[in-house]
């Protein structure tokens, strides 16, 4: 036993015993089971894709539940081990994003085909890779009949792919969990995130005159304002991001993704508005994006005449997320992947995740799962099996750790 697998309770006859009871067909076959089931948010029924995680840790003898805002969106917490030690959740969402032009699929979104180790579909990576891995991880540990001297909560949710309202958010406002560990299952390639990006969507609006477009010197073009602002963004904001860096994550980031204006192809626009999509690292406070998105685009349209400016946060505004990585929880995924010769190099997460609910409510979280997060929401999405593989035998290592016989 390594000394640091011996400092979290980490046992190595459990963990061989663990690792050579995970049945790698029956892993690959249950995610083929749940990619077949088209749970596309919207709508974001996922009954049926619930149903499937149900039966394997029902037979595995887990107590299970569901809670739901909204009946086709149910939210699965199944329980196993001792209830007086210390709670880890294992979460990740069934719900997936729509298919887009299937025409650009050269695999069936959801017929789940197993072709050169990988499997395709909607969903394969994002995110019921994840699913699978933390059911089956749950699924053996209960078989194994391993002692454990905490709880394993195996939590698959609805509603990620919109805004978690009907999911993980549900849960964690209603008191439905409270765990003391929590590992979020995204697309990380197996590696240990510690949090994720904050994020501050922010709303621009160029007001201008209206004028009919023959005579535009009587009314103030609001998109030709809006391009000054757009400039100026790229030149002053962006270079100000790049160098606002952090250990974990990429630099901080803007990007402008939609733009609406113009009434008509012979009117000069009287308005334009923008929604640049902002990125937090850590230390960045939210509240003051808005500020300065604003005090940049005022300066773009000065001398302008007619033309002014206004700005508003249009997302909830919420700061960058990090667990301690000295943490029993980091430490505890990280002896997993050592002892499986994965990735041990902690990093962060840019996308968003159910864990920004966790960590608000100031549950240790990280993220971790298989998949190539640039698979995410593509035609042709694919996680390979062996990556699946490793994130069952990682999360029932974690188990171990931290709720273990050892702990």
């Amino acid at each position: 036993m390594a000394t640091d697998e011996a400092a979290i309770g980490f046992d190595e006859r459990d963990a061989r015993r663990v690792l050579d009871a995970i049945d790698a067909d029956e892993t690959i076959a249950l995610l083929r089971d749940l990619v077949r089931v088209p749970s596309v948010n919207p709508p974001g029924d996922v009954r049926d894709a619930i149903a499937v995680c149900e039966r394997s840790l029902r037979e595995a003898g887990f107590s299970l539940r569901t809670e739901a805002r909204d009946a086709t969106k149910p939210n699965l917490i199944a329980e196993y081990g001792d209830t007086s030690g210390r709670t880890l959740c294992f979460n990740a969402h069934v719900d997936v994003v729509p298919t887009g032009e299937e025409a650009a699929w050269s695999h069936p979104p959801f017929a789940a085909d197993l072709v050169d180790g990988r499997v395709y579909g909607r969903g394969a990576g994002d995110d019921k890779a994840s699913v699978t891995a933390q059911v089956m991880a749950g699924v053996t540990l209960a078989r194994c009949g391993v002692p454990l001297r905490g709880r394993l909560v195996v939590n698959e949710v609805a509603d990620e792919e919109v805004s978690g309202v009907a999911g993980t958010k549900f849960l964690v406002e209603e008191g439905h969990l409270r765990p003391d560990f929590v590992i979020v299952g995204e697309q990380t390639l197996n590696r240990v995130l510690v949090g994720e990006k904050g994020m501050a969507g922010t709303e621009v609006t160029v007001l201008g005159r209206a004028a009919h477009g023959a005579l535009p010197w009587e009314g103030a073009n609001a998109i030709e304002g809006m391009a000054r602002v757009v400039a100026a963004l790229q030149d002053e904001l962006y270079p100000r991001l790049a160098d606002r860096t952090h250990r974990y994550f990429h630099h901080s980031t803007a990007s402008v993704n939609m733009v609406a204006g113009g009434v008509k192809s012979n009117v000069v626009p009287d308005r334009c508005t923008v929604y640049i999509d902002r990125r937090l690292v850590p230390g960045e406070d939210p509240r003051q994006v808005v500020a300065e998105i604003d005090e940049i685009a005022r300066r773009a349209i000065a001398g302008m005449p007619g033309v002014g400016v206004e700005s508003r946060l249009a997302t909830e505004g919420r700061p960058a997320t990090m667990s301690d990585p000295n943490s029993p929880l980091v430490q505890g995924m990280l002896a997993a992947n050592r002892h499986l010769g994965l990735s041990t190099e902690l990093s962060g997460f840019s996308m968003a995740s159910d864990g920004r609910f966790f960590a608000a409510a100031g549950y240790p979280t990280i993220i971790y799962g298989p998949g190539d997060p640039r698979l995410a929401h593509v035609p042709d999405e694919w996680v390979g099996v062996d990556e699946v593989l490793e994130a069952t035998r990682a999360y029932a290592l974690a188990a171990l750790a931290l709720i273990g016989p050892g702990w």
